[in-house]
């Protein structure tokens, strides 16, 4: 999608809400990450709580300063046990803001992140699945060592099989890493599919009003399958789910 066509065939947005908003974002995390610095030799379960109010914080500010709404569809999809979940990824709004529903998760992040001052000390005691993306095979093993143990405890976690943001109406190649952790952890896949790009973009300030629509698809099973036919089918339920929920001003970009 170029910049222009982008420009010509889609709401530009509103830019006092999105200033206003990334202001917001900036205080209350430096707020936030000093309150959480006591909470950092407690157990895992009590410092995720209270560091994951945040993630509270910012959805209000998406909903009152950014005026977007949220609508969930599949409820009845979310199995009991957590597994992988497999989703689209937009923006920042899906790594903040699906917590109340696939909690706890673990995301797959760059290690670089771990080291920004106040935010990444924070994000660090999360236990997240840090890993160098420039390590080739070694990533994808750290990946599989670090997810399996966070399966274990209880995590969610959370991949974005892309492995970029995209925006609306672009597709990524799918690649199979969640698929494979899945598998050898003996777990099953839960695809998410949602259009927050449309409203919190992942370039600009812009911030568009309207409502993020989240569609949580049917269980995955992965007994007795390839890691190839899991990524398969959970591209194929994703792309499906983002051809009824993308904008068509978005598409063909």
């Amino acid at each position: 999608m170029s910049p222009s066509t982008q420009d010509s065939t889609a709401p530009r947005g509103s830019l006092i809400r999105g200033l206003l908003f990334r202001i917001g974002l900036v205080v209350t995390v430096v707020i936030w990450a000093t309150l959480s610095v006591p909470s950092f030799p407690l157990p895992l379960r009590w410092r995720y709580w209270w560091i994951t109010r945040w993630c509270r914080i910012v959805a209000l500010m998406v909903r009152y300063i950014g005026g977007i709404r949220l609508q969930i569809n599949g409820l009845d999809n979310l199995p009991k046990d957590p597994g992988v979940m497999l989703a689209k990824h937009q923006s920042a709004w899906e790594t903040l803001n699906l917590l109340p529903w696939f909690y706890p998760q673990s995301w797959v992040l760059k290690r670089e992140l771990l080291k920004i001052p106040v935010f990444g000390w924070g994000l660090a005691r999360l236990d997240p699945i840090a890993i160098d993306r420039n390590a080739g095979r070694e990533a994808l093993r750290q990946v599989i060592r670090q997810g399996t143990a966070r399966l274990a405890q209880g995590h969610w976690v959370v991949i974005f099989p892309e492995g970029t943001r995209m925006d609306p109406g672009q597709r990524g190649r799918y690649q199979q890493g969640g698929a494979l952790l899945a598998c050898q952890a003996g777990v099953n896949v839960t695809p998410v599919a949602h259009n927050a790009g449309e409203h919190w973009p992942r370039q600009g300030v812009r911030l568009t009003p309207g409502v993020i629509t989240v569609e949580i698809g049917p269980t995955i099973h992965t007994a007795g399958r390839t890691p190839a036919a899991v990524n398969r089918e959970a591209e194929e339920w994703i792309e499906s789910a983002m051809e009824r929920l993308t904008d068509p001003r978005y598409r063909g970009c």
